[in-house]
């Protein structure tokens, strides 16, 4: 845990970008580390723990993470917790609180509250179009014989 906050510190002393650090263990080794650089990447997924996942998925050629653990600065947001359950770690430690980030002007209250909203009915609306037609790329990922389960 002190890595991640080590690294989140470093990363805004170095003008490299928000105040948040993350890495990956598996078996006690750190496999990658991760720091926010949604500013300076103008990519607003470019957050701590989705940039560690990304390199320890690259370093062990996997597109999950089993048997991994995430060691992240802050309690992560609504993006970055799908992206670690997603990548199937087996869990996650954190320092801060989403309260701490908010106060920190890092609030992620409006999308766990737009979360419990329809689709429709979200401050960003989202409208359903083509259904029929969109299940034609799942009817050809279920008969697809390359296709690989996650």
């Amino acid at each position: 845990m002190r890595q991640a906050i080590d690294l989140a510190i470093e990363n805004v002393r170095s003008g490299g970008g928000g105040p948040f650090g993350a890495l990956v263990v598996k078996e006690g080794v750190v496999i990658a580390t991760g720091v926010n650089t949604v500013v300076r990447a103008n990519d607003p997924t470019a957050h701590a723990e989705i940039s560690a996942i990304r390199a320890a998925c690259r370093s062990l050629g996997s597109f999950q993470l089993i048997g991994c653990e995430i060691y992240t600065s802050c309690e992560p947001c609504p993006m970055c917790l799908g992206a670690i359950y997603w990548a199937r770690v087996a869990s996650f430690y954190f320092s801060s609180t989403r309260s701490d980030a908010a106060g920190a002007g890092f609030d992620d209250s409006l999308i766990y509250e737009q979360l419990q909203f329809a689709p429709e009915y979200r401050s960003i609306p989202g409208l359903r179009l083509l259904p029929k037609d969109g299940l034609a790329a799942f009817q050809e990922w279920q008969q697809a014989p390359q296709r690989q389960a996650y």
